[in-house]
């Protein structure tokens, strides 16, 4: 798969973030000297905890290293490592792991939710978002031009599209073993968009990128041009000519008690 494109991602960056400040806002600590945030992308989520404490010392973790070219020119005065999350390990306990809508791009959460709370020092915080939307139109109608006869042999369906979440039960359980107070709630966020296009525009950096990994230019624009036919009749207008995309994202603050 391509690697991500920071700029295409920060046309929405202000919706991005705003789940990225909410989460923040829940985090129980004043003081902090150690935070990582992982999947850290262009920055603007890391900006947010070197916001917060601007005396700790911050490391952002991505896969990218487009992403983390931004993130750099961002925060020259933060750390920033090229790393996968399922293999990264702190070098001393960390007191903040963030991390804002990236976990969902990687399964077997049952390993990997304990793996990251054995990194935090005691009274540490995970902090997790995760987007919930695979049932909603955007992500249905992807799934259903993915399937038609024409695509199925160019997009393998077992890696179109990124796994489930857990129920919020299970996330609760998992981390309440690992030795967590857990706080866990579902936000929906309602965003006006212009058009069908503009969610298509904001899909390409995130949710789409599986679907047109596999396919040529040509190809791709007959994609999404199927996708867009679709989308407009899953996305009417509403009484302003605006469209409303609904995005459900699941958060979780885990505290470390013992």
């Amino acid at each position: 798969m391509q690697d991500w494109n920071p700029q295409l991602y920060r046309q929405f960056e202000s919706e991005r973030t705003r789940p990225a400040r909410e989460l923040l806002a829940r985090i129980p600590l004043d003081e902090v000297h150690t935070a990582a945030d992982l999947g850290c992308g262009p920055g603007n989520s890391t900006e947010l905890l070197a916001q917060k404490w601007p005396h700790a010392r911050i490391t952002g973790i991505d896969s990218s290293e487009a992403m983390l070219m931004q993130a750099r020119e961002r925060l020259p005065d933060c750390e920033f490592q090229l790393a996968d999350i399922r293999r990264w390990q702190a070098t001393q306990p960390q007191q903040v792991i963030y991390a804002n809508a990236s976990l969902q791009w990687l399964t077997d959460h049952p390993v990997l939710l304990p793996h990251l709370v054995s990194q935090l020092a005691g009274g540490g915080v995970l902090a997790i978002q995760m987007p919930d939307n695979l049932d909603e139109p955007s992500h249905r109608v992807m799934r259903e031009t993915a399937a038609l006869a024409r695509w199925q042999p160019c997009i393998p369906a077992e890696t179109a599209e990124r796994k489930r979440l857990l129920s919020a039960d299970r996330y609760y359980d998992l981390l309440s073993d690992a030795g967590c107070q857990v706080d866990i709630w579902r936000t929906t966020y309602y965003h006006p968009m212009a058009d069908a296009q503009a969610i298509i525009t904001w899909l390409r950096a995130t949710g789409l990128r599986p679907y047109l990994a596999s396919l040529d230019e040509k190809q791709q624009s007959d994609f999404l041009h199927e996708y867009h036919q679709a989308l407009t009749s899953a996305y009417p207008a509403r009484s302003d000519g605006q469209v409303l995309l609904a995005f459900p994202r699941l958060f979780m603050v885990a505290v470390k008690t013992r």
